[in-house]
């Protein structure tokens, strides 16, 4: 029996943040739970298939930098920012991180998954802020606007901008309708802090 495919991609949208936070701890568990909302059992090779399709898919993503990633962190790093990612993640990233291009670049790391919250709870800018030592009114979040992530930052007082790449998706369900600063390539950043 398969799913019906408009349910589970709605049921996978609003319940995935559970997989961001660490209350499922893996795809396996995620997604056995959106297939039982659907009632539908599924057999375990079944759960493991898919939950391989999902983490080679979440590799691809982690580990291939956007367009100017490198070249903007390298910057950064070179120029004595301090940097920290805050990532709404399943707990398959943190293992991966360390062989992502991206690694080397960051001062602190802020997994959803391992800090029992996502974007959507203002509290994870905080334990960002806090690790990196500075004050909100010193911090740029950039981001590409999921989850209220962009209002939570610049509630606390950081400089938020919404990242918006021409050809994207930007129809999702959990995408904040931001009015703030928008930017349509990270090179932008370095107009900002010259």
């Amino acid at each position: 029996m398969a799913a019906p495919v408009d349910d589970f991609v709605r049921i996978w949208f609003e319940q995935s943040g559970g997989l961001g936070t660490g209350v499922f701890p893996n795809f396996q568990a995620f997604i056995r739970h959106v297939s039982r909302q659907l009632s539908l059992e599924v057999p375990h090779d079944l759960l493991d298939r898919a939950a391989d399709i999902s983490i080679s898919m979440t590799k691809r993503y982690v580990t291939a930098p956007r367009n100017g990633a490198i070249k903007v962190l390298s910057y950064l790093k070179t120029n004595g920012y301090r940097t920290g990612l805050i990532t709404d993640c399943s707990p398959d990233v943190p293992d991966l991180w360390p062989e992502t291009p991206f690694a080397p670049y960051f001062d602190v790391t802020v997994f959803s998954c391992i800090a029992g919250m996502n974007k959507a709870d203002p509290r994870i800018f905080k334990v960002a802020i806090e690790k990196l030592g500075v004050k909100p009114r010193n911090c740029m979040y950039i981001a590409d606007g999921m989850r209220n992530e962009l209002a939570n930052a610049q509630k606390l007082g950081m400089y938020a901008m919404q990242l918006q790449v021409s050809g994207e998706i930007n129809d999702s369900p959990i995408r904040e309708d931001w009015h703030g600063q928008t930017i349509s390539s990270l090179q932008e950043i370095l107009d900002f802090l010259k």
